[in-house]
């Protein structure tokens, strides 16, 4: 029986790479510049089991409009990050289900979710 899927990597298409990298560096990914073959230069990180990846938007692979999450130690220190820069936060932090949540865009509009996560007591 074949194993359960599971997300290997997500890739963003975006208007001003550099912006983007500096959007989701606040975040706390930490990126590598990246060129395979004769394709454009990327910016790529590790995510656990999965590579999350921007390139640049074309004629062939415009921005289009998608959403991601990341679970972060503090959805606090993000926003004043990214306050900082300028980003636009959605949705201010509110307590849900999945836990203190908050909703920004990053520089090509993609909607980005922010879970804060979970501190476990001992």
């Amino acid at each position: 029986m074949p194993s359960d899927p599971s997300l290997s990597l997500i890739v963003l298409r975006v208007a001003d790479i550099e912006s983007a990298v500096e959007f989701y560096s606040a975040i706390g990914l930490a990126f590598e510049r990246e060129k395979h073959g004769t394709g454009p230069e990327h910016f790529s990180t590790a995510l656990g089991d999965a590579v999350f990846e921007l390139y640049p938007a074309s004629e062939r692979f415009p921005v289009s409009t998608s959403r991601i999450g990341f679970a972060v130690a503090s959805i606090d220190t993000v926003l004043a990050s990214l306050r900082k820069m300028s980003g636009e936060v959605l949705t201010e932090p509110k307590q849900t289900q999945w836990g203190l949540r908050a909703v920004v865009a990053d520089p090509d509009g993609h909607r980005v979710e922010l879970i804060q996560k979970q501190q476990h007591s001992v």
